[in-house]
């Protein structure tokens, strides 16, 4: 799997993306992330598990505790291929626009 495919595996999950929001805060202990929501550590770790292999969270241990942070430049990638995306599609509907208004006219 390619990083920009993983990466929008990781964010398609609206769980992990509640994570991402909230390490956008500050990092936390694993047992901080986990709980707002209503799932098991352990899946709660598989979540962290998913989000660290798409570079976007790092885990340190501290202590008995494990505090993940998050690594804001790993989603430059995605951001980047939507933004490319936005502007491809947004050149070619302004180019049918005009296309579209000179045909009018005439």
């Amino acid at each position: 799997m390619d990083q920009l495919t993983g990466a929008f595996s990781a964010l398609a999950d609206p769980t992990r993306r509640a994570i991402i929001a909230r390490l956008a805060g500050g990092s936390a202990t694993v047992n901080e992330l986990a709980e707002p929501f209503d799932i098991s550590l352990p899946a709660i770790s598989r979540h962290l598990k998913v989000l660290e292999g798409a570079g976007f969270i790092r885990r340190e241990i501290e202590a008995q505790k494990r505090r993940c942070h998050l690594r804001p430049e790993a989603l430059k990638q995605a951001v980047d291929w939507i933004e490319d995306t936005r502007r491809f599609w947004f050149d070619r509907l302004d180019a049918l626009e005009s296309y579209l208004d000179e045909t009018q006219r005439k």
